[in-house]
């Protein structure tokens, strides 16, 4: 980490911090805080804002964990920040991704795989049209914000408008999220990778 952490457990003799603490520390339960609240608490406005956000990213909306958990993952390889790998493949396989989806996820590059019969490979491991069209869609926006129309014309063959739209907003708020973690090394991780990761 490239400044402190905040303690733990935070210390402050300001109600709305106070408050603001214990709203993260409910969102996390029965987890202690983790390394990101603690970087995050520097700021405790932020940190608030943040937790209530990302708590709706996660548990508001109506996608199935597995494609939240895919496309979490897939910003985490293509931003290389694998404290944000280490939380969220694991809740990927929870989710029902077996070792082949997720081998496919950490590729570097997309357009190379599935020759032969790799394709049905991952399909059998949880990896179907739906699962590809969002790991696709969330590669093109974390890679080159742009969105080309053939992959947009993918999602939206698989996807309802407001699936559309919480995929959007994963993708998206992921990508804020691994900033903040790779910019200040949040879990020192930066100069790891997935394979260093313990699931």
């Amino acid at each position: 980490m490239r400044i402190p952490y905040t303690p733990n457990p935070p210390t402050t003799t300001d109600a709305e911090d106070q408050a603001i603490i214990s709203r993260i520390e409910a969102r996390r339960a029965p987890r202690p805080l983790q390394p990101l609240d603690l970087a995050l608490l520097h700021a405790p406005p932020v940190a608030d804002g943040w937790n209530a956000f990302l708590g709706a990213i996660r548990t508001r909306t109506l996608l199935p964990a597995s494609l939240r958990e895919l496309a979490i993952c897939r910003v985490a390889v293509c931003n290389r920040a694998w404290y944000e790998w280490g939380h969220h493949a694991p809740l990927a396989a929870q989710a029902g991704l077996g070792p082949r989806a997720m081998a496919v996820c950490r590729v570097e590059d997309l357009s190379t795989l599935f020759e032969g019969g790799e394709r049905e490979e991952a399909r059998e491991d949880g990896l179907g049209d739906k699962e590809w069209a969002v790991l696709r869609y969330a590669d093109e926006m974390t890679r080159k914000v742009a969105v080309s129309e053939e992959t947009f014309a993918a999602l939206r063959a698989v996807c309802d408008e407001r699936e559309v739209v919480e995929v959007t907003a994963v993708v998206a708020a992921y990508n804020c999220v691994s900033r903040f973690l790779v910019a200040l090394d949040v879990g020192e991780r930066n100069s790891t990778g997935p394979d260093d990761v313990a699931h």
